[in-house]
């Protein structure tokens, strides 16, 4: 069977030329360029090709079969410890960016740190911030740290709930926290990123309030991600807690996070 006609094959199989395409460079390890080189090629050793594209199809994400995943044009490892990267956290990040330009030596705290990629972009941009990151989970933070020494960026990591046992106060606190609800149907390759990094309580909201809580006396300015029908409850809740406030919308239009100031300094 030559190059072309398996990924032929396979992408009626994924329903996606594009994994199809994706998981063949994976296999033969070479770049898009490369692989155009290659379609009529003998494919060697296509069962190992096959048996990734059944993967795909059980559920298994493209990203965590490759062991990587891009994010604002950077490449991280990840696997199923930790979720895959979303575009929408791109404007979350930027977002950061701009506001940490404020400070000369910013002070950040990551809450939930994941594969690292928030924490590590905001080092690229920021070099002469501080950077600390939490996760609750140890699995996740060796990811984290694994792309952070990749970049040979000096970020404190901490294995804690939130900001547990920190002392030190911050300027910028960020977080892209566990925000869907419990009961929420996901599809198939959703479900197997990890469930403890996607869902946040009955309502969906409860982690974030919690991060609210603690940050009106631990930062200046607060930056969240969250759920696309959660304004009303987080503004009750960032007006209980002293901010002030503005929501943002992703690029389809949704509610998808918010930045935050505390009125008393």
């Amino acid at each position: 069977m030559k190059v072309a006609e398996a990924i032929a094959l396979a992408s009626k199989e994924c329903e996606s030329k594009f994994v199809a395409r994706e998981l063949m460079k994976f296999h033969l390890k070479v770049t898009t360029n490369e692989l155009l080189l290659a379609l009529n090629d003998e494919l060697k050793k296509d069962s190992a090709y096959f048996t990734n594209v059944k993967l795909y199809k059980a559920g298994v994400a493209l990203e965590y079969i490759t062991g990587s995943a891009t994010f604002m044009d950077k490449e991280f490892k990840v696997d199923q410890n930790v979720l895959i990267p979303r575009f929408e956290t791109e404007i979350l990040v930027s977002k950061v960016i701009d506001i940490a330009k404020r400070f000369e030596n910013p002070k950040i705290c990551e809450i939930g740190v994941g594969s690292g990629i928030i924490s590590i972009m905001l080092k690229l941009n920021l070099p002469k911030a501080k950077i600390v990151a939490t996760d609750i989970s140890e699995k996740a933070l060796k990811i984290a740290k694994f792309n952070a020494s990749k970049y040979n960026l000096d970020i404190k990591f901490y294995h804690t709930s939130l900001i547990d046992g920190l002392s030190e106060n911050f300027d910028i606190i960020v977080s892209n926290p566990p925000y869907i609800k419990n009961s929420y149907k996901l599809d198939k390759w959703v479900r197997n990123e990890p469930s403890l990094a996607l869902f946040g309580g009955e309502k969906g909201d409860e982690i974030l309030k919690q991060i609210i809580a603690l940050a009106k006396d631990k930062t200046k300015i607060l930056a969240c991600e969250m759920g696309y029908d959660q304004k009303n409850s987080l503004e009750k809740e960032l007006k209980k807690n002293g901010f002030s406030y503005t929501f943002y919308k992703d690029l389809a239009g949704f509610d998808r996070g918010f930045v935050a100031q505390r009125l008393f300094l």
